[in-house]
């Protein structure tokens, strides 16, 4: 099913487009799941539909790792797998810093993506002092000013933001000055991307917001009927 091997994993993953990336996690999901089952292959095709692609985005996609399915069998799951795990560099240990010790860092500390796979968190840090010194799932939460430590002592490449909108560019640039290469932000609006470090930004607000617009469409508003603007979006 290869098509030959990469000079580098790093080299290929670097070949790999965002979209590509963003679905990656995706195709995992379903693999694991057909890999669980004892499914031997899969057709583009059946993957495509459950991943929520046309195929040809799908076969374009695996391309990029250097592999195709063979014409009348389709991939093999535990291979394609693995190729899947190696683009995303899984397999390693992942330490995590979650900065923000609220309600969402104690909920993402706890959360099993966060503990799994080879994501492992290793502190949270926060500067309220009812929060310093506790420990959350297992991990300590340390003062902010410690930030620096914590990365060079824990080898931390990725970092998670929960913290109040007002304090997140300040934390992903200290993240960023601590050496921390990639952050998971869950502040709501848009923080920019340090020079050098990828910031994926995750606006629950936002995202409620897109469902609201496809829910209008098919739940009834309770003025519904009686002249209420919201008839107009059916």
């Amino acid at each position: 099913m290869s098509v030959g091997r990469p000079s580098s994993a790093k080299a290929r993953r670097a070949r790999i487009p965002e979209p590509t990336v963003a679905r990656l996690p995706q195709y995992r999901r379903l693999l694991e799941a057909m890999d669980d089952r004892r499914i031997a292959t899969v057709s583009s095709v059946e993957l495509a539909d459950a991943a929520g692609v046309n195929a040809a985005t799908l076969r374009r996609d695996l391309s990029c790792l250097g592999t195709c399915g063979t014409p009348g069998t389709g991939y093999d799951v535990p291979r394609l797998r693995e190729m899947v795990d190696r683009a995303l560099a899984l397999g390693r240990d992942w330490p995590v810093v979650i900065a923000g010790a609220g309600y969402l860092g104690h909920a993402l500390a706890r959360s099993r993506g966060f503990n799994s796979g080879g994501f492992r968190v290793a502190a949270l840090v926060d500067i309220d002092p009812a929060q310093v010194g506790t420990v959350v799932a297992g991990a300590v939460v340390v003062h902010l000013d410690e930030l620096d430590d914590v990365v060079r002592r824990e080898r931390v490449a990725l970092g998670v933001v929960a913290t109040p909108a007002s304090a997140a560019a300040e934390v992903v640039r200290r993240l960023a000055t601590a050496g921390v290469g990639a952050v998971l932000n869950f502040a709501p609006g848009f923080v920019a991307a340090p020079p050098g470090v990828t910031v994926r930004n995750v606006d629950l607000a936002a995202e409620l917001q897109v469902l609201t617009f496809y829910a209008a469409r098919s739940v009834p508003s309770p003025t519904d009927g009686a002249g209420a603007p919201g008839r107009a979006l059916g």
